[in-house]
């Protein structure tokens, strides 16, 4: 599509005089507040790239403001700690494979997104109807004022609540999520209310490992996870036993075999960043890798991965949109090779 096409005419950007109603129709879903993931992922590629922010909409200039957090395969970052130990009630300083409660831990996360974003950009937008996948469809196209000139496109879908992006197509992306409100950015839900969402949160999204990119999918066992009574912005979990997931990697050959079968459980953790925004952050590993390291705490190749929270307009929490940012931390002939990107949702909308 030629990018005159997002060279707006005065008289199709809404004044600002105009009613509330005209003015909603002219932002994406009737909403103002999205949060995105957003990446470009080859498979052979060392350059890969992800992006995890918010967009704000507004409907009287015809402008899109966006507040990113930025991942690079060609600009690791190392796993920083956010200075949470979850507390006794739900993890355990016990290294045995018999413990029921995950190990305790200072919770990581990617280098970066503890503090404020730094990728701050601007743009223009519109909306029209297409037809996308043989549908007619609402259409959100994005020409930011970058340099050179990017442009993205979304398929729209709202409910009275909440809107969804649908990833179409991008000139620096290959795949992407959003979903947005009316609720300013500065609400979110404490953890309690994130373990208590009554809907199945559903897992969709690419990884890319070991030059492969493969499809992720499934259900995230949000509550299952053990709430925290005094370090209450986090929650944890030890899921029993992963020997697939565990095993395939081939990075516990003395403590892998799955006897006892805690060996092959995966110590999760999740937490809230910040009371005034929607960050959390999501880490997990493979307790045999600890083992192999002697440790009862795993320094390694760990898996941290950003998370937004998705709030509608209730205020209700819906889910979150994420990516994974996880740079191999070792000398290597070829690090970037063993790096983990990936971007997802976590949602009981799909």
């Amino acid at each position: 599509m030629p990018l005159s096409l997002l060279a707006l005419p005065a008289s199709a950007v809404p004044a600002q005089a105009q009613a509330q109603a005209q003015a909603a129709r002219q932002l994406p879903g009737g909403k103002v507040n999205f949060v995105v993931a957003v990446g470009h992922m080859t498979a052979t590629s060392r350059a890969n790239r992800v992006r995890l922010g918010t967009y704000s909409f507004d409907a009287a200039s015809g402008t899109v403001a966006a507040r990113i957090h930025r991942w690079d395969h060609t600009e690791p970052r190392a796993r920083v700690g956010t200075g949470t130990v979850p507390d006794d009630s739900c993890s355990t300083t016990s290294p045995s494979t018999s413990a029921t409660l995950v190990r305790t831990c200072e919770i990581q996360t990617a280098g970066g997104f503890a503090a404020e974003p730094t990728d701050l950009g601007s743009g223009r937008y519109q909306l029209q109807t297409e037809t996308v996948d043989g549908r007619t469809a609402s259409v959100l196209w994005i020409l930011w004022d970058t340099t050179p000139l990017s442009t993205e496109k979304w398929a729209v879908e709202t409910t009275s609540t909440l809107a969804r992006l649908s990833f179409v197509y991008a000139t620096d992306a290959t795949t992407g999520y959003g979903y947005g409100s009316n609720a300013p950015l500065t609400t979110r839900q404490a953890m309690t209310a994130v373990r208590d969402h009554p809907a199945p949160l559903h897992l969709q999204g690419q990884t890319w490992a070991h030059d492969q990119v493969t499809t992720a999918g499934g259900l995230f066992q949000h509550r299952s996870f053990q709430t925290c009574v005094r370090t209450t912005w986090c929650l944890t979990h030890l899921q029993p036993t992963s020997t697939r997931a565990c095993q395939a990697t081939g990075g516990c050959p003395n403590h892998g075999g799955g006897t006892p079968a805690n060996v092959t459980s995966i110590q999760y953790y999740l937490q809230s960043l910040s009371p005034q925004d929607r960050r959390d952050t999501l880490w997990h590993w493979c307790t045999c890798l600890a083992l192999e390291q002697g440790r009862t705490c795993y320094t390694g190749n760990s898996h941290v991965k950003p998370i937004l929270q998705i709030i509608d307009d209730a205020g209700t929490f819906r889910g979150w949109v994420g990516v994974e940012a996880s740079f191999y931390p070792f000398a290597d002939a070829d690090p970037r090779s063993h790096d983990m990107l990936g971007v997802f949702r976590l949602t009981d909308w799909t």
